[in-house]
């Protein structure tokens, strides 16, 4: 990587390190070293750490006296919490979202609905995530509430870490498309009521099944479970 010029310095590194952790490059749990970073990127340590204390506002990095920065790992409850959050945001959003969307918008979430069924019938699960996430994107922003929609982003920046943890929850892709078309139908339909009930049902089922395990396990990008380390 070439060096990063003085322009916005701390905040170009706060994007470089935010989107290592989202790719999970960077894994929960991971300790983030000033001095390792600066060299790295061939700066000093005074921008490092203004975007560690930017990224720990976002709750990606938890800062702690004496352990320095380390990427967030989010517990089994702390993940049912932020479920819980997002349900009620993207039901806001959609109740908010359907007297205002156009013919080309209903147009643009079929179109993602058949992304995610071509990336389910290819196996691309990666192709699958980036359509649902649009999909869900598109309704937020269709609400027209733009302090909702940037709650929204910060909150799928923490869970989109452990999308692979929630589609297991969820009962795989097959399930989940279902789920999208039954949505999609009553947005086209502009049911208001039935849209946001079905919308709240699909996001509330891996809360359901992590609370009746045994031992509330929540794995972690990496197949291991998430722990309090950093919090």
């Amino acid at each position: 990587m070439k060096p990063f010029d003085n322009v916005t310095l701390s905040q170009r590194v706060r994007d470089h390190l935010r989107d290592q952790i989202l790719a999970n490059a960077l894994a929960p749990g991971t300790p983030l070293h000033e001095e390792e970073i600066a060299a790295q990127l061939g700066i000093s340590r005074a921008p490092v750490r203004e975007a560690l204390r930017l990224l720990a506002a976002e709750d990606l990095v938890t800062i702690a006296p004496r352990r320095g920065a380390i990427v967030k790992a989010l517990s089994p409850q702390e993940f049912l919490d932020a479920y819980q959050v997002r349900e009620a945001l993207e039901v806001l959003a959609i109740r908010l979202a359907i007297p205002r969307l156009a013919d080309a918008d209903l147009q643009g979430l079929r179109d993602l609905h058949g992304e995610m069924m071509l990336a389910a019938a290819r196996a691309d699960v990666e192709g699958f995530f980036e359509a649902n996430t649009a999909f869900h994107t598109a309704l937020v922003e269709a609400s027209g509430n733009a302090r909702l929609a940037e709650l929204y982003r910060l909150l799928m920046n923490q869970l989109r870490r452990y999308r692979m943890r929630s589609m297991s929850l969820r009962g795989g892709l097959e399930r989940s498309i279902a789920e999208h078309a039954a949505i999609l139908e009553a947005v086209t339909r502009r049911d208001s009521e039935t849209a946001s009930r079905l919308l709240g049902e699909h996001i509330r089922m891996p809360q359901r099944i992590l609370e009746a395990a045994p031992d509330g396990e929540l794995q972690t990008p990496g197949g291991r479970p998430a722990t309090s380390g950093g919090r």
